[in-house]
């Protein structure tokens, strides 16, 4: 090679390489758009300035391997947008997730802005979370799952039934390649009601003694399929049509399941088996008449509403009892229902209220229902750590479980129960987009008495939004994402009381994607388990002076998790308040930390300046608000009633105006800045549980 570079009339040729490459570069500079390029030109015009031909080839060389390494590096740092996802739409929420690749420097962002079509400013959202690379971990079921490179966000809090225009803008310093806006318009749901001209059948129960409404059905599955007893049970000639009302009237409404002809047709199982499909114009309609209560009794059944196969159906304001899952609308891998909506309803002495775990159910709305459980109503039971009267018995599962996409449960009422709302745990998420979990929203339920957890994200992949809920007395944990599939799971605005355990947050599993913000949170938070990418801000965490246990443990597996402008009440009797657990400065990620790992603070101060967490944050006391004291420690099983506990902030309190901004979550703060936990002073309290509830609370 020495020889070709001295001859001289490679001298030309050389020089013609030269060109090419400052066409290719001006291509590149072109098409990216990079401000790096300018210096690669600047080098190679002065190597062009060069006398000797051979300092030429050496700069040549030198210039080729600046230039592949500096465009290696680019291609890792800058990024390359992908496509955008727009998630189901809820009642009051939109939900995207953008695929990236690149941007291993983690500088890239999305910011979101959205306005109402049609009109002309745009208001900011929450920015888009930046996530990839984090594992979700569970070595007992073999669970080993890495987030992919995406952003993903939720516009929040946002008018149902209307359309809006939403602008998502990616930028990165290091350069973005493809499209860095999209706009997209979306429109919320309504919520569903009946069709219009409508045909209406007239349910009556067998014993009925007054006149009927035509045209009239003695029993449910002779108004659904105009079946007949026994095995005619299952013959379903004259089945319902999309758009037609089932109107049930007063009555008991209780299968003998050993009589093979009896008037309900629904021998031995005592459940039934609908399967009919409504449309989303044209729903079916099972309701109560409005002329006294409708009471399903199963009678003891397993099941006894297997909507599994239906879509578009509507239950509203009927009474199930003494069954062990009154609606059983999906199995894992085997077949779920769709748009499903169940309202206004009761069910009593159930082991399970709703229950779907199949990935293809969509868009549920579960609302203003009083779902009671049969679990130890006189005192607070947990199981994994029983107390002096032993572990709790599952005499009731779960109040509501959904997996799949677009479900809105809200205004609920749930008391008895395991766990009261829970998305399934599922495991390692479909890889077909419309089989993941995401834009599921839990808000404005009240909680009472769970043996294990109020609310369970687990198994949520993208924007599980939890929010404005309540919860008295749990016997494990408060609210759970173990795990979490990269989020972001909301948890938002939520007030919890007396968790004995300590541990408001269940984060464990190795969750990924975690949004707290503005929570009231009366326990300690002492989740040992560390988590990625998850984010604390304007929450409030209150000790209640158990026996050596911190008020706070941070246990990062990941380095850009944050935490600041929060409040903390120290337990008195305890040394080791704040415990923190992160990678090394050189590492973005360690999945091997334990607890084990944990550095000890005696004071937020210090656990200020030796993390870079809670620069901003406070200590407090019970003294900031109206009037709540803290549950009591040494007595674990007590039961604590929400109508008798007030979460109100005192005026000028520590709280007051020691927040940050947070866009759609805290728009519309009164003083100089948002306030911390769930209620800002001024405001009306939420309303939790069913909107059309008696004034008696729903578990006395």
């Amino acid at each position: 090679m020495a020889d070709w570079v001295c001859n001289g009339q490679e001298e030309s040729v050389y020089q013609g390489v030269i060109a090419v490459i400052l066409w290719l570069l001006a291509m590149i500079y072109i098409s990216s758009n990079s401000p790096f390029f300018f210096s690669v030109i600047t080098k190679i015009n002065d190597i062009q300035d060069k006398n000797s031909l051979q300092n030429n080839y050496r700069n040549g060389v030198l210039l080729l391997v600046f230039l592949f390494s500096s465009v290696a590096a680019w291609a890792e740092d800058g990024v390359r947008a992908g496509p955008l996802v727009v998630e189901p739409p809820t009642l009051i929420n939109l939900g995207f997730h953008w695929k990236i690749e690149g941007d291993d420097n983690r500088n890239a962002t999305v910011q979101v802005a959205y306005r109402i079509a049609g009109t002309r400013d745009w208001k900011e959202a929450l920015p888009l979370l930046r996530m990839g690379g984090e594992r979700v971990i569970r070595e007992t079921e073999y669970l080993d799952y890495t987030v992919p490179p995406m952003f993903a966000g939720s516009i929040l809090d946002l008018s149902p039934d209307t359309e809006y225009e939403c602008r998502l803008t990616m930028s990165d310093p290091d350069g973005v390649q493809g499209e860095s806006v999209q706009l997209v318009k979306v429109k919320t749901r309504s919520e569903p009601k009946a069709a219009e001209g409508r045909r209406t059948l007239h349910v009556y129960p067998p014993d009925w003694k007054g006149e009927k409404q035509i045209p009239s059905f003695m029993g449910l599955k002779a108004a659904y399929y105009g079946s007949g007893l026994g095995d005619w049970s299952v013959v379903g000639e004259r089945k319902v049509q999309p758009g037609d009302v089932i109107v049930v009237h007063a009555g008991l409404y209780k299968a003998d399941r050993m009589n093979y002809v009896d008037p309900h047709g629904i021998p031995f199982d005592g459940t039934y088996v609908l399967t009919a499909k409504g449309t989303p114009d044209k729903p079916i309609v099972i309701r109560s008449a409005g002329d006294g209560e409708v009471i399903f009794d199963g009678a003891g059944a397993h099941r006894l509403f297997d909507v599994t196969a239906t879509e578009h159906h509507i239950f509203e304001g009927i009474t199930i009892r003494n069954t062990d899952v009154a609606f059983s609308a999906g199995l894992k891998e085997v077949l779920g229902a769709s748009h499903l909506t169940i309202r206004s309803c009761r069910m009593e002495e159930v082991g399970i209220g709703v229950i779907t775990e199949y990935a293809g159910s969509k868009n549920f709305y579960i609302a203003d229902n009083i779902i009671l459980g049969r679990d130890d109503r006189n005192r607070l039971l947990g199981w994994a750590s029983p107390g002096v009267y032993g572990a709790n018995q599952l005499k009731s599962y779960i109040g509501i479980k959904v997996y799949g996409s677009g479900h809105v449960i809200c205004h609920n009422a749930v008391a008895f129960f395991h766990d009261a709302i829970t998305v399934s745990t599922y495991g390692t998420p479909e890889t077909q987009e419309e089989l993941k979990a995401v834009s599921i929203d839990i808000y404005n339920n009240d909680i009472h008495l769970m043996a294990d957890d109020f609310i369970e994200a687990d198994g949520g992949v993208h924007n599980i939004r939890v929010m404005r809920n309540r919860g008295v007395n749990a016997g494990q944990c408060g609210l759970s994402a173990q795990p979490i599939f990269g989020g972001p799971a909301y948890f938002i605005r939520n007030v919890l009381y007396h968790i004995p355990t300590g541990c408001a947050l269940k984060f464990m599993s190795k969750p990924a994607g975690l949004i707290v913000y503005h929570n009231t949170f009366i326990s300690e938070n002492t989740n040992p388990q560390t988590f990625s990418n998850a984010h604390f801000r304007n929450n409030l965490f209150l000790g209640t002076d158990a026996p050596k246990r911190p008020i706070v443990v941070f246990p990062n597996a990941t380095a850009y998790s944050t935490s600041d402008y929060n409040g903390y009440r120290p337990n008195r009797s305890s040394e080791e308040q704040y415990k923190w657990v992160s990678p090394e400065k050189s590492q973005l990620r360690d999945y091997a930390l334990t607890s084990k790992d944990a550095k000890s603070f005696t004071s937020l101060s210090t656990l200020a300046q030796r993390s870079g967490l809670e620069s901003h944050g406070v200590e407090l006391d019970y003294t900031i608000f109206e009037n709540l004291v803290a549950p009591d420690a040494k007595k674990p099983h007590g039961i604590y009633y929400a109508t008798d506990i007030n979460f109100r902030l005192k005026p000028k309190s520590k709280a007051i105006d020691a927040g940050v901004k947070l866009p759609t979550v805290n728009d519309s703060f009164k003083g100089k800045a948002p306030d911390l936990g769930a209620i800002e002073a001024g405001d009306p309290m939420p309303v939790y549980g069913p909107r059309n509830n008696v004034s008696q609370p729903f578990y006395r």
